[in-house]
């Protein structure tokens, strides 16, 4: 087992194949937009096997410590395992244009720049210089709540997720949940079905949407529903970093 999976290990053809128009049209109309088979079985399988080292992390957090829920995760440290900082630095670019479009739409005066490093420079001149890409595990009876992942004042607002573990197989229940709450209405949920290396963008806190009157702003949380059984694993991908 190599100590970091091999950038090798991502499937490009898989990348290359993605819709991006299509996934900006379900993020525009839902808020979020799946990517299946991003990563390959094997890669999943050894960026699972990197939870019990910690020489790859920067941090450990107990959700139960602090009323997220129960289970845990870890933030990586740099430099980030191979296939982290490929997708990091490869989806990035796809959904920038579609921020600054969502943004516009909103009238938030902040623009992104084209490539993640640049954007990065941007985190780390403000002090926001701590890595944010992380792998969450969850047991039966594991539970994320409803939350957003803000981590200062520069926030890029889509984030990546992408499930290591097999339904069914290593683990029943702990199903990804999205909830929308637009003004004067009730919250809607919708729970977005996952396989092994499949991947889910959506929106970090607020999207536009139109309505008769205009654009206006729609809040949203994210969170994982109870575990019946087993064990599942989750990458993250932020692309802003976090402050001290």
């Amino acid at each position: 087992m190599t100590a970091h999976p091999s950038r090798d290990e991502i499937p490009a053809a898989a990348f290359q194949a993605v819709d991006w128009p299509s996934i900006h049209g379900a993020l525009d109309a839902y808020g979020h937009a799946e990517i299946p088979g991003l990563l390959a079985p094997g890669t999943c399988r050894e960026l699972v096997a990197l939870y019990p080292r910690p020489q790859h992390f920067r941090s450990r957090v107990v959700m139960a410590r602090h009323g997220f829920g129960r289970g845990e995760y870890q933030y990586f440290s740099y430099p980030l395992p191979a296939p982290v900082d490929a997708l990091r630095t490869a989806v990035y670019p796809q959904l920038a244009p579609l921020a600054n479009r969502w943004n516009e739409a909103m009238g938030i005066e902040t623009r992104f720049p084209a490539t993640h490093a640049q954007f990065l420079a941007r985190c780390h001149a403000a002090g926001q210089a701590r890595p944010t890409p992380l792998l969450l595990r969850y047991e039966a009876g594991d539970y994320n709540c409803l939350h957003q992942d803000l981590y200062g004042e520069h926030v890029f607002p889509l984030q990546l997720a992408i499930l290591l573990s097999a339904p069914g197989t290593d683990f029943t229940g702990g199903e990804f949940v999205l909830t929308e709450q637009r003004p004067r209405m009730q919250s809607r949920a919708e729970v977005v079905p996952l396989a092994m290396g499949d991947a889910v963008i959506f929106a970090v806190s607020q999207r536009p949407v139109r309505g008769a009157r205009g654009c206006y702003r729609v809040n949203l949380r994210h969170g994982v529903s109870r575990l019946r059984r087993g064990c599942r694993h989750t990458l993250g991908i932020i692309f802003h970093d976090a402050s001290a």
